[in-house]
């Protein structure tokens, strides 16, 4: 049962900064490796398109199978964590995504292929929330963005080990190989065990069911208006991402290794606006700052993908990536700041996975809309289309940015 409405963990209760570090750092590597499993596949879809006698598109469909699971993930893995705690249902995750990964290498059809992936979506939708919860809730208010951007981009880091990964593994070993290291994350679970205390926020509180219940109808307007955020933020997100690498080499003709560098590169740049903008959300707030970096974004589309010099075309993909998990950086704060202490991990994972869910046509529709027009033409409307939405849609919102995350109960308001 919660404990009374507004009461706050006792000081002595505060983690170590080493039980904060060891958590950030799980948490990060779980969502990194979670990051890496999923761009596996984008780099290599014309490839197994060719073994699978598939078009791009259905294989691209499979993309969109993995994003519209993961709300699933987020609603078994989200209520779980809230209900008997942070730590078991993390591990559980983690040992599944490397599961459903390892089995896609193994795949002897399309239909086999399409299976796992969709598995895989179950897993890797439950680990965001869990992992972010437990992590905003170990780390001090006042680095709270900074750290924020640092978690979330662990997704960046995640599709750059991909595109090392397709730049050493794939021309010697294959496309099967790519999906054969995703085995590796299951480790994690021993890291997580042996370093990482259960949340204190969790452990004063030990929500019922009922409790559950009372908060997500209490905070049904504030949940509807993140999951049209996070619908938008996955939007500029997968698609400035998800067929870029498809781009670069059936319509600029580059070979795998020069796009696995240009990839490596522009992650690179969506890791430092991450950071960038976390930080800088710790001082203008969460809002200002996404909305900077989404109409920054919008403006670098040009530069984006309509050059031929390739270093024009790294530095445009550089820039856009910057800004677009720029905006991204502040999402893991801003999320777990809105959410009800007493379902902070269903809430905020439900909610963002819900987004993937409805952006979930992304890379499918776009590979649709690329073959009547080009995928030049394609990105770009597609991008410059869901940048300035999103704008739109994250200044419509609220924020409580630094706020108390040791408030256990009844600590926001329907909204």
């Amino acid at each position: 049962m919660a404990s009374e409405p507004g009461m706050a963990i006792p000081a002595g209760a505060a983690r170590s900064n080493s039980e904060a570090f060891h958590t950030l750092f799980a948490s990060f590597l779980g969502w990194t490796l979670d990051a890496f499993d999923f761009f596996a596949l984008v780099f290599v879809l014309p490839t197994i398109a060719k073994d699978f006698h598939r078009s791009v598109a259905d294989v691209a469909f499979t993309i969109t199978a993995t994003l519209a699971m993961r709300p699933v993930g987020a609603l078994i893995f989200g209520w779980l964590a809230d209900r008997y705690g942070r730590r078991a249902p993390l591990m559980i995750d983690v040992l599944l995504y490397s599961l459903f990964e390892v089995m896609s290498g193994f795949a002897p059809s399309f239909g086999w292929f399409l299976c796992w992936r969709t598995l895989y979506g179950v897993a890797m939708g439950g680990e965001w929330g869990v992992g972010a919860s437990i992590a905003m809730e170990a780390v001090p208010a006042r680095w709270r963005g900074l750290l924020s951007g640092l978690l979330q981009e662990g997704y960046a880091v995640g599709y750059l080990l991909a595109a090392a990964a397709y730049f050493v593994v794939f021309p010697h070993f294959g496309w099967r190989a790519m999906f054969f290291l995703g085995g590796a994350p299951a480790l994690l679970t021993l890291y997580i065990r042996a370093k990482v205390p259960e949340s204190k926020s969790w452990e004063l509180m030990r929500p019922s069911r009922g409790d559950i219940w009372r908060a997500l109808r209490r905070n049904f307007r504030r949940f509807v208006y993140l999951v049209a955020l996070m619908t938008m933020m996955n939007l500029i997100s997968h698609g400035t991402q998800d067929l870029y690498p498809t781009f670069l080499h059936l319509e600029r003709k580059l070979e795998p290794r020069t796009i696995a560098t240009i990839a490596i590169i522009y992650n690179v740049g969506a890791l430092l606006g991450g950071l960038a903008f976390g930080w800088l959300s710790d001082r203008i707030g969460r809002r200002r700052a996404m909305v900077a970096a989404a109409l920054a974004g919008l403006l670098i589309v040009p530069f984006w993908i309509f050059p031929r010099s390739l270093i024009w075309l790294t530095a445009g993909a550089f820039l856009m990536q910057f800004m677009v998990q720029g905006a991204w950086g502040a999402i893991p704060a801003h999320l777990v700041e809105l959410s009800p202490p007493e379902v902070r991990g269903l809430f905020s994972g439900f909610a963002y996975q819900l987004g993937v869910l409805f952006a979930s046509n992304a890379a499918f529709v776009e590979a649709l809309i690329a073959q009547r027009l080009g995928y030049s033409a394609a990105l770009a409307l597609v991008a410059s289309t869901v940048l300035l939405i999103d704008a739109i849609v994250i200044a419509l919102g609220s924020e409580r940015k630094g706020s108390d995350l040791n408030q256990i109960a009844g600590g926001i308001a329907a909204g």
